[in-house]
């Protein structure tokens, strides 16, 4: 098995070489791997060391928000080439020794109602399942990805919409182009990232499309728990241990175009409460119209977008459309992944597999 370690002592400022917290093609990956080799991937918490188990409230305020998501990576996977399908297992995922959670003013789905902090130093009563997954995991753009993903997002800041635009204070690599014009990585786009799908837990398979030779992968951001929505912006956050391997799908696998991220699973191993079917296949829908402009924040272009990418996945199994959008109607779940991370929100179809075994 490949490592990539870290030394969780320091931030990502302090040890560069290991990752990054921008997307942008020209990152040099830090492992080569071959398809099918196991990776254990080592991760530092969402805010990248800012706050330890002995922060206070007011290092809470005052983190740095563009060092968001220090991201592991990138992994160059031989093989893959621009126009296949990365499937990416998660093995495992073995949290830390300690998290944290909050509320960020001005952030979160319901930010006009809540402008303060809430803190304690007990919830006597509360019980929160661990179901550990990865928050962020995603290949890289290509570089006409990446114009025409800034160009979408400076348009919808320009007419008032809530966006991170690039911005080189604290970018990691600090060096040009990559400071100045890499994608922050708050939203998620069609390469995944800041996915914040609680159902990427461990047994599950991430599948994206590759734009760049090698894929390049990344992750971080791991969560110990998350409510669907995140609606706060923060789940409970930790760093963690995430082991993975890859399988490399060449472009024509599937009889359908693969635009958005998509999720599977054999088993489900979290408790029952959770209310997940054993196996599953899953589409995820942002709110990017067919044009490639940006929605913002509509539930209703990323619920579509969702539906419209599982009824071609059903389609490649051999249904007629028709078919497959009354089975959506009759046993496919959707889920409000996350509504926090702007202007990006997700919805997820989820199909029990049992459904279509027979097909």
């Amino acid at each position: 098995m490949k490592e990539i370690l870290i030394d969780r002592s320091k931030s990502l400022i302090e040890e560069p070489n290991k990752g990054h917290n921008r997307f942008h093609p020209d990152i040099r990956p830090i492992i080569e791997v071959d398809e099918g080799e196991e990776v254990l991937i080592e991760t530092r918490s969402a805010a990248d060391n800012q706050l330890s188990r002995h922060s206070s409230v007011t290092d809470l305020i005052n983190t740095d928000s563009r060092r968001a998501h220090p991201l592991t990576g990138p992994v160059f996977i031989k093989g893959a080439e621009p126009g296949d399908l990365l499937e990416i297992e998660f093995l495992d995922v073995v949290p830390g020794d300690w998290a944290f959670t909050g509320i960020r003013p001005g952030r979160g789905y319901l930010r006009d109602y809540y402008h303060g902090w809430a803190t304690s130093e007990q919830l006597p009563g509360a019980v929160v399942f661990g179901a550990p997954f990865m928050g962020v995991a995603a290949v890289a753009p290509s570089q006409q990805q990446l114009l025409l993903w800034n160009k979408r997002e400076l348009e919808l800041s320009e007419k008032g919409g809530l966006v991170a635009l690039p911005d080189p204070t604290s970018a990691i690599p600090a060096i040009e182009p990559i400071a100045s014009h890499g994608l922050r990585t708050v939203p998620p786009r069609e390469n995944g990232g800041n996915m914040d799908v609680k159902q990427m837990t461990k047994g599950s398979k991430l599948i994206l499309p590759v734009n760049v030779d090698g894929a390049l992968f990344s992750t971080g951001d791991a969560h110990f728990a998350q409510g669907d929505g995140e609606v706060c912006l923060q789940a409970i956050e930790m760093d963690s241990s995430v082991v993975v391997k890859f399988k490399v799908f060449k472009k024509g696998s599937f009889s359908s175009e693969i635009r958005w991220p998509m999720l599977s699973r054999s088993t489900y191993f979290t408790d029952p409460i959770w209310g997940m079917p054993k196996s599953f296949i899953a589409t995820m829908g942002m709110p990017i119209r067919e044009d490639g402009s940006n929605a913002g924040e509509d539930l209703n272009t990323a619920c579509k977008n969702a539906l419209l990418q599982m009824i071609e996945l059903l389609v490649s199994r051999g249904l007629t459309k028709e078919q497959a959008y009354v089975i959506c109607s009759v046993s496919v779940d959707l889920k409000i992944s996350q509504v926090v991370d702007a202007p990006n929100f997700i919805v997820t179809a989820i199909l029990p597999e049992y459904v279509i075994d027979g097909i």
